[in-house]
């Protein structure tokens, strides 16, 4: 289990920033060693795909983002997954869009998609950002046709507006039945909006809310694995 989580890690770092919003130039990778070696660690990939809240942003060690936990339960539950980190920092839809084939060189089983939160924050149209989310889908079907595909919704706050609350949220389950993907319906389900479970942006989970992120997503997950 360690080894799994620390070539998971390993690999999270080459494509994390750990900041929110900024993506310096000088951050760009090319793949190395370590994606060919979390590639053959395990049976089987699974991809998480998403911004801040995957790269565990502002907690103080990357290994307690939820992705990090979720690996945690894999091994517990002996299936042959290793987890790859896909989380970038302040990554929106767009930005997801334009970095996917990049990352989609190493081999994919299962792919978990988490973006459109920053999207959401920012008042992109709703419409912008569910073309950017089903290019990705598209991507990754064309590449991996058999493989596997999660969505974990997202939902912004009602100072949004109610029709744009409205759109955004049913955003996620629309393209999950699009694309036959399992739903994990809120990400932050029991965190969005719970104080002590946030760090002091009360946007970031703390190493509990992550716990919890990682139980919202296992619920649904497993049944997937």
């Amino acid at each position: 289990m360690l080894n799994k989580l620390k070539i998971a890690s390993a690999l999270a770092l080459t494509i994390t920033i750990a900041g929110c919003g900024s993506k310096p130039a000088s951050t760009e990778t090319t793949p190395t060693d370590t994606t060919k070696i979390a590639a053959s660690a395990s049976t089987k990939n699974i991809l998480v795909f998403g911004d801040s809240l995957t790269a565990g942003y502002g907690l103080d060690d990357p290994s307690e983002a939820y992705p990090s936990v979720l690996q945690t339960k894999i091994d517990l539950a002996k299936l042959p997954y290793t987890i790859i980190n896909g989380g970038l920092s302040g990554e929106t839809s767009a930005g997801g869009k334009g970095r996917i084939d990049w990352i989609l060189k190493q081999h994919i089983d299962v792919f978990v998609l988490e973006l459109g939160a920053n999207d959401g924050l920012r008042g992109i149209p709703v419409t912008e950002t569910e073309k950017n989310l089903q290019t990705i889908i598209d991507r990754v079907k064309t590449i991996y046709p058999k493989a596997k595909l999660v969505m974990l919704g997202m939902q912004v706050p009602p100072n949004m507006g109610a029709t744009y609350v409205k759109d955004f949220k049913e955003m996620f389950p629309k393209l999950a039945t699009k694309n036959n993907m399992t739903l994990v319906p809120f990400l932050l389900q029991g965190v969005g909006g719970v104080r002590s479970l946030n760090q002091k942006d009360g946007i970031h989970p703390t190493a509990a809310g992550a716990k919890i992120l990682a139980n919202n997503v296992w619920e649904v997950m497993k049944g997937v694995l």
